[in-house]
């Protein structure tokens, strides 16, 4: 390439719909960028869709690299795991100390730390990144999450913040996360929040289809209802849309086609299973990730019909008064939701040192991402008025809205369980408020049997020490 040829500012490894939307929205805002995929046809179609002129598609590396402006900076938006690391290695011999290289997939966080100390150790400048919005939101505005080095993240800061989503204030919804697998850490548990919302939209669905018997029509409406209130999200958004569409040349929505069997990439899972090494309870998204994996027996749940089969009725008077009341149960259990991913994210800052600013990553989660919605004002507020708030049910303003809705969620909650209709995030997310605001939990007893069957030893109430009984010799006596 001659001194004479263009430079770009920016590069993309992965051409697929994130990548193209991601370098599109950057060519929308004046930003010369590059895109390499090995498949040549998808550098011609952004090229194509490319109305600025100003980006350009590689399907060789070396050509790519060198047509980038230094010190080079590099996206690469493919699949997780080892993809990642072959992608890196695969560049490293074409870089120059000082280069800067982003993850913009779902990585795992611990793959992250990795990346960063064996890159950093090598003088390149790594950050991994969570893209929120799917691929209207790379295209359009997504919600950004970078930690890590920060250096990087500060000569990446204009492009990530022309193309991130605006809040209603104006405000980018792109911050600096933290230090580390910080941002790809907050990526994860949005994605575990998501995984929350969605099942509970899920059983509301399951509630009023099979208990109250309500058509696509009637159930379309409520959606829509809630979504102009304060139950405002980008999930039932779509909800409300989905109960609208019917496939081209037929005459019946296209969701009563769709087979029942829910599949996942594996950033729930990881959410749950971090809440626990961190001992966060997080049951809701533990629930949501186990009701998909039970969708998977399909053949095993038809069976199980066949033997256990009834008529599943919520008998009420009023139905009107039930639906408000479907709604407060909804948005009761979206604080909740919301509630244990903010924990998590206290704990796991505590732990890894990351130094997460709640209100802030609330504050970018307002536009642009899946589970945005018009509660994260309220989540926002309260962590700005006390940034060291433990959790989020402590804060004055939640506590009133929880206890608006609290009786219509158990109201709901003693009907559908007596239909015997599935509603197992909402149960679990009202169990752990009972729990969380038990003074005293049944938890002494478990101390008991763990010191009787295995001598791991109690504390007492107002007695200093770690104590352990002989409990056979006293039950014999």
């Amino acid at each position: 390439m001659s001194d004479t040829e263009k430079k770009y500012a920016f590069g993309m490894i992965g051409l697929g719909t994130m990548g193209r939307n991601l370098l599109l929205n950057m060519g929308d805002h004046g930003f010369a960028g590059a895109g390499f995929d090995k498949d040549a046809s998808k550098g011609a179609l952004l090229e194509q869709e490319d109305k600025n002129k100003n980006l350009k598609g590689f399907s060789e590396v070396e050509p790519f690299i060198a047509s980038l402006s230094t010190p080079r900076a590099i996206m690469m938006l493919v699949p997780a795991g080892k993809i990642v690391d072959d992608v890196i290695a695969e560049l490293l011999p074409y870089l120059d100390k000082g280069d800067i290289l982003i993850d913009g997939g779902n990585s795992h966080f611990t793959d992250t730390n990795r990346r960063v100390e064996e890159l950093e150790s090598q003088g390149f400048h790594f950050f991994g990144m969570g893209v929120s919005g799917g691929a209207d939101g790379a295209r359009r505005g997504p919600s950004i999450m970078p930690g890590g080095d920060k250096a990087a993240y500060n000569v990446m800061k204009p492009i990530l913040e022309a193309i991130a989503a605006k809040a209603e204030d104006g405000e980018p919804c792109v911050t600096y996360i933290g230090p580390g697998a910080a941002g790809h850490f907050v990526k994860m548990v949005h994605n575990g929040i998501e995984y929350g919302l969605m099942q509970l939209i899920a059983e509301s669905y399951e509630i009023m289809k099979k208990g109250l018997k309500m058509d696509n029509d009637a159930i379309q409406k409520v959606f829509a209802k809630w979504n102009d209130g304060r139950l405002q999200c980008f999930l039932l958004d779509i909800t409300k849309d989905i109960f609208l569409f019917k496939a081209p040349g037929t005459d019946h929505l296209l969701i009563d086609d769709i087979k029942d069997e829910a599949r996942a990439k594996g950033t729930g899972k990881w959410t749950s299973q971090v809440a626990m090494d961190l001992q966060a309870p997080i049951p809701t998204v533990d629930t949501a990730v186990a009701m998909r994996d039970l969708s998977k027996y399909k053949q095993l749940r038809v069976q199980a019909s066949e033997l256990y089969s009834d008529v599943p009725v919520i008998n009420v008077d009023d139905k009107e008064q039930f639906l408000a009341e479907l709604e407060q149960a909804f948005y009761f259990t979206m604080i909740i939701s919301y509630a244990q991913g903010m924990h998590l994210l206290t704990n796991a800052s505590a732990e890894y040192k990351y130094d997460l600013k709640l209100a802030e990553i609330a504050k970018i989660w307002r536009a642009g991402c899946i589970i945005r919605s018009k509660f994260l004002y309220d989540i926002y507020n309260a962590y700005t008025k006390d940034s060291g708030l433990a959790h989020l049910l402590l804060d004055g303003g939640v506590q009133k809205l929880v206890n608006e809705v609290v009786p219509g969620t158990r109201s709901v909650l003693s009907k559908t369980i007596a239909a015997g209709i599935a509603a197992p995030a909402f149960t679990a997310s009202l169990s752990y408020f009972d729990a969380f605001r038990s003074a005293r939990m049944p938890s002494n007893l478990t101390q008991a049997q763990r010191d009787f069957f295995g001598a791991h030893t109690y504390e007492l109430i107002g007695k200093e020490g770690v104590f352990h009984t002989e409990w056979m010799a006293k039950t014999n006596n």
